[in-house]
């Protein structure tokens, strides 16, 4: 009797073991970002899943399996989202608050595990082709729904920014097709990986696996390791290549970083340390002779009308250098998170509207449905509206590529801009209310569109991290966190056009036009020899 509950025992843990084996690499995906940052995992991580789904293709549990790698990577590396907890401070109660911030990392990290359940079922489905049709089909097929997703509104996670900001080479692959390029090298060189493991067994089949040295073993272990130093050679080359700094062309930009926490934002005491923190940053820097001022977003939470009354725009006209100062604007009876420029005169010159806001954050997704469920978490009573997509925003030293806050995680914002002259980057965020993890995992994002654009990027936050970064992504100067800094920099104005500011994304079609032309040849080839003996 013993012996058949122990039995009982191991056959169930036997059958749990796919859900362990996938939850567990899909965790140390998620750990390949901020904070603990270990890059080098990603080249092994989706391995595990996907041995798993091709072998276990006859079986009965396949995609439970892949949907828990994808809530293990997702929800690791988002777990900075926990960091709005509590919202009291925007007079949400404690209970709730904890509610909103379950739901909202919850949702995300199972939004992660279906788009992975996806590509499994696509997997599936190829079991019994060539190894080298399901490395290209699944590559594809991870791009393909990488892009899907970060079409919509809710993204940051993607497989490329695993290796930014410490692995600059592989991710100026990202000059070639933004960062689906940089995704499709990670994917392949797994798929090989696993293909050589799965090939790499006995005549017993999977009951007998031999251990001799993997890189004599197949040709997949083989390729997949030239591939690997070839990616990395190329990335190196475009990483090694020299940037123009014409006088002409330079810029001095100065940041200040308020530190004002957001819960101190609504009383009349955290904008009076609003306006005393960036008026005394923004003269500081005027005299030391910078040309702008970068603010970050919401530096001073008031209306464009209110502002030219302010202390801040009062130092502009004095001292004559242009500012960037953040704040709302106004479209009817909504309000926009917003971005102006001041020029030497005080005036206002451009303004930049945030087209990407933060679900259930800035607006509630459905709100027909939600909004008697979810509070709105904006400080503010108005409703917020997005900017338009197709904004440009001019400065006094020509066209500048703005980003406020989340559209970071949005490669098309800033590609778009790039191709229509923007000439340097300017990045206005406020991060306050995350743990210290997401802010550096937004400094990551900047570091990818500064590489994929070719452009300098002078970022401002409202408590770290803000930073000046280089057209190959290194930081030249990175602030502390929770810390009132100002610090300015040297950049340089580019109207280089890299490939993928040209043509954008086109490996991701190129290579989804190509898995389905050989999937048609073969069908063809295989419908042509029905019946011949």
């Amino acid at each position: 009797m013993q012996k058949k509950q122990n039995k009982k025992q191991g056959e169930r843990l036997i059958a749990l073991l796919p859900y362990f084996i996938a939850f567990a690499s899909g965790i140390l995906m998620g750990l390949t970002v901020a904070p603990v940052g270990a890059w080098f995992l990603a080249w092994i991580a989706i391995v595990p899943l996907w041995v798993l789904v091709v072998t276990s293709a006859k079986g009965k549990n396949k995609f439970p399996p892949a949907f828990l790698w994808g809530i293990g990577f997702h929800g690791v590396a988002l777990f900075w989202i926990t960091g709005i907890h509590p919202m009291t401070w925007l007079g949400v109660p404690w209970l709730p608050s904890l509610a909103i911030t379950i739901f909202c990392w919850g949702f995300i990290s199972v939004l992660g595990g279906v788009f992975v359940a996806i590509w499994a079922a696509v997997m599936v489905r190829l079991a019994g082709q060539k190894p080298w049709l399901r490395i290209l089909i699944g590559t594809a097929v991870w791009c393909g729904l990488e892009s899907l997703w970060s079409a919509g509104p809710l993204w940051w996670s993607s497989l490329a920014y695993t290796q930014s900001p410490h692995n600059l080479v592989i991710v100026h692959l990202g000059q070639l097709s933004g960062p689906n390029t940089v995704t499709a090298a990670i994917v392949a060189v797994n798929g090989l990986i696993a293909e050589g493991w799965m090939n790499h067994r006995g005549a017993e089949g999977a009951e007998r696996i031999s251990f001799a040295p993997l890189w004599f073993v197949n040709k997949y272990f083989g390729i997949a390791i030239g591939l690997l130093i070839s990616l990395h050679l190329i990335g190196f080359i475009l990483y090694s290549r020299p940037m123009a700094q014409p006088p002409e062309a330079a810029l001095k930009v100065g940041i200040v970083q308020g530190n004002i926490p957001n819960r101190l934002l609504r009383s009349s005491e955290g904008f009076r340390r609003a306006q005393e923190n960036y008026t005394s940053g923004y003269i500081t820097l005027a005299n030391q002779g910078v040309d702008a001022v970068l603010t970050p977003e919401g530096a001073l939470p008031i209306f464009q009308r209110d502002l030219l009354g302010t202390a801040l725009v009062a130092a502009v006209k004095e001292k004559s250098v242009v500012a960037w100062i953040g704040a709302f604007g106004e479209r009817g009876d909504s309000y926009t998170i917003s971005l102006f420029t001041f020029n030497s005169k005080g005036e206002i010159v451009s303004r930049y509207d945030k087209a990407k806001l933060v679900p259930l954050g800035e607006y509630i997704p459905f709100e027909g449905i939600l909004g008697g469920i979810v509070q709105r978490l904006s400080p503010l009573e108005a409703h917020q509206v997005p900017g338009s997509a197709n904004q440009l925003f001019d400065t006094p030293f020509g066209r500048a590529i703005a980003s406020i806050c989340y559209e970071s995680a949005f490669p098309e914002q800033f590609r778009r801009q790039a191709a229509m002259g923007g000439q340097f980057i300017i990045s206005s965020s406020n991060d306050a209310h995350y743990t210290a993890s997401m802010p550096f995992q937004h400094h990551a994002q900047d570091i990818m569109r500064a590489i994929e654009t070719d452009r300098w990027s002078a970022r401002a936050t409202n408590t770290g991290y803000s930073a000046f970064v280089d057209p190959h992504g290194r930081t030249l100067w990175i602030s502390g966190y929770n810390t009132y800094e100002t610090h300015a920099e040297t950049i340089y104005r580019r109207q280089t056009q890299t490939l993928y500011v040209r043509w954008g994304d086109w490996l991701t079609p190129l290579l989804l036009i190509s898995s389905g032309g050989w999937l048609v040849i073969r069908g063809i080839n295989k419908f042509s020899n029905f019946g011949n003996p």
